[in-house]
C-alpha cells in the first residue's frame, strides 16, 4: 500500500492576467519609482519568467501606458449635477491628490497613447466648461490653465519633496546659497517657506485661476 504523498512546501502560482501584471508594476514603481522598472524586474516580482508577461502586455511602453491609465481612472470627474466652477475645482483637488500618491504619474502624463481614461477626464473637463458657458476658444484656454495647473504643481511639489521636513531642508540650503543684501526680497520668499505653512498654495492657486475664469466668463456674458 503506497505511502501518504510527500508535503511540497511551494505553492501554486496564481495564474497570471493582464490585471495583475498592471496592478504589480504600480506597486514596484510605487516603491522603487519609475526609472527601476523593467520587464524582467516586474516578472521577478510576480515569479514568472520574463516571456510569460509578453502574453499579456506587448512591451514596457505598453505596462507605462496602462499604470498611468490606472491611475488616471482614480480621478474624480467633473460632477453633472454642479456648476462649472465647483465641479472643475473637485476635479482639480482630486487629481493633485491621486498624483501626490502616486509621484511618478506626473512624469508619464504627456505620453501620447491616449487612453479611455485619460480621453474622459479631458472630455468630461471640457463638457464641463461647454455647459458651463464657455465658447469653444474660452473653454480651451480654461481647460489648459486648470489641467497645467494640477500636473505642474504637483510635479514642483514632488520634485521639491511635498513634506514639511523636505521644504525645509530645501529652504534652508537656498538660504545658505544667497547673499540676503544682493537678492533681499528672494531671501525674504525664502524664509517665509520656513516660517509659515504653505501647505494650501495648491488651492490658492487653484482658486486664483478658476476666479480668474469667472470673471473672463462674466464679461464675455
Amino acid at each position: 500500500m503506497p505511502g501518504p504523498r510527500p508535503a511540497t512546501s511551494s505553492k501554486r502560482r496564481p495564474p497570471l492576467t493582464k490585471d495583475r501584471v498592471i496592478v504589480a508594476a504600480i506597486k514596484f514603481v510605487d516603491a522603487e519609482g519609475i526609472e527601476a522598472l523593467s520587464m524582467r524586474k516586474l516578472a521577478g516580482r510576480l515569479g514568472y519568467e520574463v516571456m510569460s508577461l509578453y502574453n499579456h502586455v506587448a512591451n514596457k511602453d505598453e505596462v507605462l501606458d496602462e499604470i498611468l491609465e490606472e491611475v488616471i481612472s482614480k480621478i474624480m470627474l467633473p460632477s453633472h449635477d454642479a456648476k462649472w466652477k465647483p465641479a472643475l475645482r473637485a476635479t482639480a483637488t482630486s487629481a493633485h491628490d491621486v498624483l501626490g500618491q502616486h509621484p511618478w504619474a506626473v512624469t508619464l502624463w504627456w505620453r501620447p497613447n491616449l487612453r479611455p481614461a485619460r480621453l474622459t477626464l479631458m472630455e468630461e473637463m471640457l463638457r464641463c466648461l461647454r455647459e458651463g458657458g464657455f465658447s469653444p476658444p474660452a473653454a480651451c484656454r480654461a481647460f489648459h490653465a486648470v489641467m497645467l495647473h494640477f500636473v505642474g504643481f504637483t510635479g514642483q511639489q514632488i520634485s521639491v519633496g511635498s513634506n514639511a521636513e523636505d521644504l525645509t531642508d530645501f529652504a534652508e540650503s537656498f538660504l545658505r546659497q544667497l547673499p540676503p543684501d544682493t537678492y533681499p526680497h528672494f531671501a525674504e520668499h525664502v524664509q517665509h517657506h520656513l516660517d509659515d505653512d504653505t501647505g494650501g498654495d495648491f488651492e490658492f492657486v487653484l482658486d486664483l485661476i478658476l476666479d480668474g475664469l469667472e470673471r473672463s466668463q462674466r464679461r464675455r456674458s
